[in-house]
């Protein structure tokens, strides 16, 4: 019975996985970068970001995850008014990270990564940090999940403060810095 209850929404998140990674792929994007390692970098402005399984910026993905759990718990309370399974929840979630890591691999947004951001060398992820990428939302939504919102907040609160000191960036600084950049904040990112 347990297995059958989690069959459908594990068939599906491997699907989208699958699904994104050749997207991904028939974009240009490489499979993997050549590099000695293969699973993590600490450093955020090395050329190996956004190039292995894991980099500083993982932790932005598990915010999309914090950020998920409470916008579909709002979206099953006040939108369909009834429950979501976690597991149903957590389809929904990579199936916008799917297509947020499809989005943010377009020529276009590298372009507007490389021109709003000091993100100057950037030229896209390697699938395997998107499959990467997608996995951190999915923890980062199952430990909201767990936490509640009233836990999740101060976790992504101080996340964010960890990553501005830490590497300069965060996802708020990301996100202002896309839609509206701030020449202060890319000085003080390029360490002006």
């Amino acid at each position: 019975m347990r297995i059958k209850k989690y069959f459908w929404p594990a068939l599906a998140i491997a699907l989208i996985f699958i699904a994104t990674a050749i997207q991904l792929r028939l974009q240009g994007r490489l499979w993997s970068c050549t590099c000695p390692q293969f699973l993590w970098t600490a450093d955020a402005w090395s050329s190996q970001t956004s190039q292995l399984f894991l980099d500083p910026y993982s932790f932005t993905h598990l915010l999309h995850g914090f950020m998920f759990a409470g916008l579909l718990l709002l979206f099953a309370r006040f939108i369909i008014k009834r429950n979501l399974s976690t597991s149903w929840r957590l389809v929904i979630a990579m199936v916008f990270e799917g297509l947020w890591e499809i989005l943010e691999n377009t020529n276009a947004v590298i372009d507007r990564y490389r021109e709003a951001t000091a993100a100057l060398g950037y030229h896209g992820d390697t699938v395997f940090n998107s499959m990467g990428d997608m996995l951190c939302c999915g923890v980062g939504l199952l430990i909201a999940r767990k936490l509640g919102w009233l836990r999740s907040l101060p976790i992504f609160i101080a996340t964010e403060i960890v990553l501005a000191f830490w590497i300069r960036d965060s996802l708020v600084l990301e996100i202002i810095m896309l839609v509206h950049p701030f020449d202060a904040i890319k000085n003080w990112q390029l360490g002006r």
